[in-house]
């Protein structure tokens, strides 16, 4: 059995719940979906600062869940926060949604667009999609101008904004595809794909299924390099032993 920890990075527990009903309806038959809600962080990841306080309690739930056996993990913020770090900490693949979403739009479109939240999420995407190698295929990444929340507590403005975003991605950019730029816009990717004609990708469902496939075929995270696991430094400030200080001072005189 495959278990995909799939963990949202701040603390919005409806928010998780959305995510999970994605996941869910994405994964196949004999995978578990485990979605969590991270402790004591932002409310919503709406830049870095928020990345930054929504990582450690993000890396204490994958390890967490690597106890628990979990097979893969996927990290449901649009931003991949703490992707790096989370692979040194987890044996198993983990898969950022940016990360995936990107992907997908490359194998199944020859040029697409983002769409996400607030202007101030546009240069962070961009610097992703250019990380990820895809900043000649993507076209543009625009923003409907909304707060995160405001996804739920405004859900038909939210509905509006995307799909005048969206024509506007396939009449200006020419695209022929569209990602969806935040995990709380999950549940609108069939609706927009049947509104607008072209595949719409919901990182979510995309991350699930790269991980079901990695973890299917057996991939780990590399330990042999810089996804090593984190070093143990408890005893990197503990003053030499004598031994040890005796061979120093037999070295340092020249003395065999």
């Amino acid at each position: 059995m495959i278990r995909i920890h799939v963990i949202n990075p701040n603390s919005t527990a409806s928010m998780t719940s959305q995510i999970a009903r994605a996941a869910e309806a994405a994964r196949s038959t004999g995978s578990v979906i485990d979605a969590e809600t991270a402790a004591n962080t932002p409310a919503s990841i709406e830049g870095y600062s928020d990345e930054a306080m929504a990582v450690p309690a993000m890396l204490a739930a994958i390890r967490a869940a690597e106890g628990r056996g979990a097979s893969a993990h996927v990290i449901a913020c649009f931003d991949d926060p703490g992707l790096a770090a989370a692979r040194e900490v987890a044996s198993g693949p983990v898969i950022g949604i940016c990360q995936a979403a990107v992907q997908v739009a490359m194998t199944v479109a020859t040029r697409f667009s983002v769409i996400t939240t607030l202007p101030r999420s546009v240069p962070v995407i961009e610097d992703l999609v250019a990380h990820y190698g895809a900043a000649s295929r993507c076209r543009r990444v625009r923003a409907v101008d909304l707060p995160v929340l405001a996804l739920e507590a405004d859900p038909e403005s939210a509905r509006a904004k995307l799909l005048d975003e969206a024509r506007a991605a396939i009449r200006v950019d020419g695209v022929d595809a569209i990602i969806l730029g935040c995990a709380g816009m999950a549940e609108l990717c069939d609706w927009l794909s049947r509104e607008v004609g072209i595949p719409v990708i919901d990182g979510v469902a995309a991350a699930v299924k790269l991980a079901e496939a990695l973890a299917s075929a057996g991939f780990r995270t590399s330990k042999a390099g810089a996804y090593a696991y984190p070093r143990d430094k408890s005893g990197d400030l503990q003053p030499p032993s004598s031994a040890s200080r005796a061979a120093e001072k037999v070295g340092a005189s020249g003395v065999r």
